[in-house]
């Protein structure tokens, strides 16, 4: 904390923002869902967000998951091409969410 004149500044924590890869809106990565890319190069959402692997972030709402799969988000999050059976097991995942 630092003072400044008689007044103290308290320091808020903040809170981490991610960028859904639908939507592209920054949120709370509390809000959000995490598609991971484990070492083994395999597909899952991250119910905790503290796996290991790379992560996407995505608004748990069907529109932005369809927007994702138009605009290649996850391609180009990962850096990679994903397969279709992905896309079909997380439209699978986001009802059962939902």
């Amino acid at each position: 904390m630092e003072k400044i004149g008689s007044e103290e500044l308290v320091s808020t924590k903040k809170t981490p923002q991610r960028q859904c890869i639908g939507c592209g809106e920054m949120k709370n990565k509390r809000e959000l869902i995490r598609i991971l890319k484990t070492p083994e190069g395999e597909f899952t959402l991250d119910a905790t967000g503290r796996k290991n692997g790379r992560g996407a972030y995505l608004c748990p709402s069907m529109d932005c998951l369809k927007k994702a799969i138009k605009g290649k988000g996850l391609e180009r999050s990962f850096k990679m091409a994903v397969p279709k059976e992905v896309y079909e097991v997380l439209e699978k995942e986001m009802g059962h969410l939902g």
